[in-house]
């Protein structure tokens, strides 16, 4: 069984992480190989987390969609695409700086919405609220946190978007917008790849629930802040008995009735979509496969990518989610178009780790990382990295490439 790309590092303590199988360790302890001060990767703080928590909850955070065959696609089509760096460039000076939103943040990489978090450490969304304003990046809130909108916006100042599932109860849904934008929020990205939950194998078997200390503190006031205990999942049946089904491209634009704060459609995974999503007003979009957690065999985001921003033809921006864990992987999905990308489960695993402190580190090593492959590609901003700097196995062979210039 091959190791999927990117755990390489693991190949001599485990067998893959990401294919379920359990963790064959020939020396030492996890304490050991992964004293904090020694995490070097991003990757890492995986197998610490997975010794920290409950079963329930780490196979919630690490799980796929059915076989998991996109979970590990997310991961392996970045190692598909290869560099063509320039070199002899003046990289003394690297400018990671851009705009999202007409918000200046200090890099390309944000953070996704992950929920529940305080199933990963007491602190939970409050620590990841505090450690991506240190960051100087943006975090988005997801609708099913185990802190409130008010909660993570009283940790201080940062720009933050809000993560928006549509209930079927549409006043609770309006009622949520309104406290987000009070709180200061500054977008709202609206899933659309959920009308159903996907089969998500592990939390049926584990009957997963919401433990019973926690909440859905978005909801908490409205009645429909707990899970029950199902047969099988506890979220699956949330979701089939509160998330609309009925979601169309006509609720994008009721959407924009309600609430002054721009939209980004997260779930897009196609062209076609792409265009619909432009003529319904989102302000961007976020090309998204639920980090593989929705439909199987769906292709990998950074797959799908380019498909997404030749549709868009610059009118929005276009970001990315799933399978980034490195800065390879950032400058990658910039070089085929994205604005930016966002991570998930390197910062609940991090937070499950090392609390906010973990979060810090991912963020700082992903910035690291990124900034070293810009220099190495002979990027010195984000303006720079450009379609040649990235050659992918799936494309047709290059054709003439423009004259170099001094």
């Amino acid at each position: 069984m091959p190791v999927p790309v990117g755990l390489s590092f693991y190949a001599s303590f485990f067998t893959p992480p990401l294919l379920g199988s359990t963790p064959r360790i020939l020396k030492g302890s996890i304490k050991k190989i992964f004293k904090m001060e020694e995490i070097t990767n991003v990757m890492e703080y995986e197998a610490v987390a997975k010794k920290k928590l409950p079963k329930m909850v780490y196979d919630y955070y690490a799980s796929g969609a059915e076989d998991q065959w996109t979970l590990a696609e997310n991961r392996n089509a970045f190692s598909r695409i290869l560099f063509r760096p320039r070199i002899l460039i003046d990289v003394s000076k690297i400018d990671l700086t851009t705009t999202v939103l007409g918000f200046k943040i200090s890099m390309p990489i944000m953070v996704a919405p992950t929920a529940m978090q305080k199933m990963a450490h007491p602190e939970g969304e409050y620590a990841t609220a505090r450690a991506a304003s240190a960051a100087g990046t943006i975090m988005t809130l997801s609708s099913w946190a185990t802190s409130s909108v008010e909660e993570v916006a009283s940790t201080g100042p940062g720009v933050r978007f809000f993560q928006l599932y549509v209930y079927k109860d549409r006043k609770v849904v309006e009622q949520l917008v309104r406290r987000a934008e009070r709180a200061g929020f500054k977008a709202i990205a609206l899933t659309v790849d959920t009308p159903r939950l996907g089969r998500r194998e592990a939390d049926i078997k584990n009957r997963f629930t919401l433990p019973p200390n926690l909440t859905l503190k978005n909801f908490e006031g409205l009645d429909i802040g707990k899970m029950d205990k199902a047969d099988d999942s506890g979220l699956a049946s949330y979701v089939a008995g509160q998330v609309d089904r009925s979601l169309s491209w006509k609720d994008v634009q009721w959407l924009q009735t309600i609430t002054s704060l721009p939209i980004l459609v997260k779930g897009v995974l196609t062209g076609e979509d792409a265009r619909i999503a432009v003529q319904s007003g989102a302000a961007g979009i976020i090309v998204s496969n639920h980090g593989a957690r929705q439909l199987d065999y769906v292709p990998a985001t950074i797959m799908a990518l380019e498909e997404v921003v030749k549709a868009a033809q610059g009118r929005v921006p276009v970001f990315l989610d799933g399978g980034v864990r490195r800065g390879t992987d950032v400058f990658k999905a910039l070089a085929l178009g994205a604005s930016g990308v966002f991570i998930g489960r390197p910062v609940v695993f991090s937070l499950a780790a090392d609390g906010e402190a973990g979060i810090r580190k991912v963020l700082q090593m992903m910035r690291d990382e990124f900034e070293l492959t810009m220099a190495l590609s002979g990027c010195r901003s984000l303006k720079e990295i450009t379609r040649n700097h990235v050659v992918a196995d799936w494309e047709a062979p290059r054709a003439s490439l423009p004259q170099p210039r001094l």
